[in-house]
């Protein structure tokens, strides 16, 4: 059986050496065994995984779901509808953030339009209205 070094891992899965160590600590990939050196001897499939682990981060999945994505591959009574599921509620996550976005968007479109440019910064009519935004908002 081939075993690679954590920089070898991490080559292969194209993020870095520390990166690797983080997913041990958070439990998301095991700590493989260590050779009579000390090295670390991963399996190959930790590539695998790390791969998985980034590309679910580039969907927005945050590290404690995609433990969870991760434990649904190797329970036998997980079903593709329980993925599909998480998947759904990520999709309404994202939608929100989205439409958070865009007012935050169009707030700052309206205070850059009443913004003339001029002036010293003490009459910035953008840190004004800013500023004067009541506790009440929050």
């Amino acid at each position: 059986m081939e075993s690679l070094t954590i920089g070898q891992v991490a080559g292969r899965a194209e993020v870095g050496v520390e990166t690797v160590r983080f997913y041990e600590r958070r439990g998301l990939i095991e700590e493989p065994p260590r050779r009579p050196s000390g090295y670390r001897q991963y399996p190959p499939e930790a590539v695998a995984r790390i791969r998985f682990i980034r590309r679910a981060k580039e969907l927005g999945f945050s590290l404690a779901e995609i433990k969870e994505l991760l434990a649904f591959r190797s329970d036998a009574r997980a079903t593709s509808a329980d993925v599909k599921g998480r998947a759904q509620a990520k999709i309404i996550e994202i939608e929100k953030k989205i439409k958070d976005l865009e007012g935050m968007r169009r707030a700052l479109d309206e205070l850059v339009v009443a913004c003339d440019g001029c002036g010293p910064v003490t009459e910035c009519s953008i840190l004004e209205a800013i500023g004067n935004e009541t506790e009440e908002e929050y």
